[in-house]
């Protein structure tokens, strides 16, 4: 968190591109604090409330597109830049302030040793639940990189009818984190997933359809979020079901696998841009979410999820 709070200021400071590379590099470096805090929730709840922890856990992430993407857009647009990334600093000060008084300081997470790794990625449900998140981070972040001209190209509106029309996008977000929770819990992490994987890619596959209409691309838009976002929980659930042992660091490469997506999925849609435009822009990352269904459906059903023995975990 103390990397998170150093890269805002480098990058709320900078005047030229290099020095705001670097304080985004501080900022990735910083990242790695979301698997470890995944890790953890699944370590202090049972197993059968193991997807609502880890929906809980990623609730932020929801919520910083209703909150962050659109304030940080209208600030951005009216007051420069700078002004959002300032905020940003001072939030995650705020934010290290809370772990330093409130996290406990000595809490133990078996099987974080980076020494099982070579488990992890000789098991093969492991290494395809890897894969699905590389896929579906991909189509998404295909899109979302380039979120407001999508939207601007496909219905223009004003700045305030974008941060607006994010803001939403963001609720359907935080609707979707809780619903995958919810339902991994309720039908499995492999159902929860046949059913919004498909979703995820038919919206993908609509959203330039309702060019001209607000009111449909707000519908697509609202369920692209929703289905998206329910993939965090059951994804992770199956993956700590795969590697119960190594659940920490196969959480950790989960998240990499995130990260990696979001780097394919803007770099293909950077690539297209020139071909598609914006307006079609999320028909490229629509064969990306395909190959996230097909992993899916070639992959073994759900398996009981137990908590590691006290012989693994150590």
């Amino acid at each position: 968190m103390g990397l998170i709070v150093l890269g805002n200021l480098v990058c709320a400071l900078s005047a030229q591109l290099s020095t705001l590379l670097l304080g985004r590099t501080l900022l990735g470096l910083g990242s790695m604090f979301s698997p470890l805090a995944a890790g953890l929730a699944v370590t202090t709840v049972a197993p059968e409330r193991r997807g609502k922890a880890l929906s809980f856990v990623f609730l932020g992430i929801s919520l910083s597109y209703v909150i962050g993407v659109p304030v940080g857009a209208w600030m951005g647009l009216n007051h420069g830049w700078h002004s959002a990334l300032w905020l940003m600093s001072g939030a995650s000060i705020v934010a290290l302030a809370a772990l330093l008084f409130f996290v406990p300081a000595q809490v133990q997470a078996p099987g974080a040793q980076f020494a099982g790794i070579a488990q992890v990625l000789r098991n093969g449900t492991a290494v395809r639940v890897l894969l699905t998140t590389l896929a579906y981070f991909s189509a998404i972040f295909s899109v979302f990189t380039y979120l407001g001209p999508v939207l601007t190209a496909l219905v223009p509106m004003s700045s305030t009818q974008l941060s607006l029309t994010v803001a939403l996008f963001g609720l359907s977000g935080v609707a979707g984190t809780l619903i995958g929770g919810a339902a991994n819990d309720r039908f499995g992490s492999r159902r929860t997933q046949l059913v919004m994987l498909p979703m995820l890619m038919l919206m993908m596959l609509l959203l330039p359809l309702t060019a001209g209409y607000g009111a449909g691309m707000l519908a697509v838009l609202l369920a692209w979020g929703t289905a998206g976002f329910s993939l965090m929980a059951p994804q992770q659930s199956r993956l700590i079901a795969a590697v119960p042992a190594q659940a920490p660091l196969a959480l950790s490469l989960n998240t990499s696998m995130l990260y990696l997506g979001a780097a394919l999925g803007a770099a293909a849609g950077g690539a297209a841009l020139n071909i598609t435009g914006f307006a079609r822009l999320s028909w490229v990352g629509a064969p990306f979410a395909f190959v996230g269904v097909l992993l899916v459906l070639t992959s073994r059903p759900d398996r009981p999820i137990s908590k590691p023995t006290s012989a693994t975990a150590s």
